[in-house]
């Protein structure tokens, strides 16, 4: 077995579960996932150590499927149960984030955020990991990813209102 099979045995699971998370298709996410290897392999030389190879895949499939969404000119999907009920804040966040009108203006704000914020609210959102699976993933604590997640959250929130402080939103 060669390098590129070794690494696809070891990391297709995961890659797929993300991007099944994401897609909420399996066809897509099948399909992505071919992709995502297929340009890991051509790009190998330009990963450079310095997280998880894990992660890496994942960005890379991130960005496959944002590319597919912008193709298709759809809205990225998210699921209720990604927030907890009952904190307003995140609630509104959802709700912004299922209105198409306003939906452009949250992607825009995740991607201008700074890693690893991004890949930590990417990943807890739509690769639906738990905090101790984002700490393993960054090799940190199940408490740095938690705090990591509130932290993006908080700026792309801070950014959607356009630098409004909470009190006067919520």
């Amino acid at each position: 077995m060669d390098r590129d099979e070794i690494v696809f045995e070891q990391y297709y699971e995961d890659v797929y579960r993300f991007l099944r998370a994401l897609t909420r298709d399996r066809d897509l996410a099948e399909e992505l996932t071919q992709e995502t290897f297929l340009r890991a392999i051509r790009s190998i030389d330009t990963y450079r150590g310095e997280g998880e190879f894990r992660v890496w895949l994942c960005s890379i499939a991130k960005n496959l499927f944002y590319s597919q969404m912008k193709k298709q000119k759809k809205s990225i999907p998210v699921a209720d149960e990604d927030f907890p009920e009952g904190e307003s804040q995140e609630k509104t966040l959802i709700d912004r984030i299922t209105d198409r009108e306003t939906a452009m203006e949250i992607y825009q704000a995740l991607h201008r955020l700074r890693d690893p914020y991004k890949e930590v609210f990417s990943l807890r959102v739509f690769g639906e990991l738990s905090f101790r699976e984002i700490g393993v993933l960054f090799e940190k604590s199940e408490h740095w990813a938690c705090v990591t997640y509130h932290r993006a959250r908080q700026m792309i929130l801070r950014e959607v209102r356009g630098g409004e402080s909470d009190e006067k939103r919520v």
